[in-house]
């Protein structure tokens, strides 16, 4: 029968939990910060608002709710097919409140270019809306098809 033999200079350690969370977090922070460059430049405060996209054949629809929001606390930026929406929404003094507050980050890849000189939003009932006209080169187009009588009819008309 053998014994436990407890060895010099190791003393049994105890497993804990906070320190496996700690190393946990630190470990997702260190893959995040490598995956996207840009997590560190967030606040750890910022949230993003709820938003619904809707594409059309010509644009791009954009829904994002922010109640209590001021335009001027609003900034809508548009490069290529990305979308960023920032700002902050003021906390008021001595009201309880179960809306967010305080800074927002909300960003999008859309899948084509927009327009950005033909680009509209507008502030109504606490909800942002944003129009992204597409590019000329990314709207939808419908390409109609030839058939065998038109392909003949083309050879006949060449001859």
């Amino acid at each position: 029968m053998a014994l436990p033999v407890r060895r010099a200079g190791m003393s049994p350690s105890r497993w804990d939990p906070f320190a496996a969370l700690e190393d946990l977090h630190d470990e997702m922070s260190r893959l995040l910060t490598n995956v996207f460059p840009d997590v560190g430049r967030i606040s750890i405060d910022a949230w993003s608002p709820p938003v619904d996209v809707e594409e059309t054949d010509d644009a791009y629809l954009i829904e994002a709710d922010m109640p209590g929001v001021r335009p001027e606390d609003v900034n809508i930026e548009v490069q290529g097919n990305e979308l960023r929406i920032t700002g902050r929404i003021e906390e008021e003094a001595r009201r309880r409140r179960a809306r967010r507050a305080g800074q927002f980050d909300y960003r999008l890849s859309l899948p084509s270019e927009v327009n950005t000189e033909g680009a509209e939003a507008d502030l109504e009932h606490g909800v942002i809306k944003l129009r992204l006209p597409k590019t000329a080169l990314a709207t939808r187009r419908r390409i109609p098809i030839r058939g065998a009588q038109h392909a003949e009819i083309g050879q006949a008309a060449q001859e």
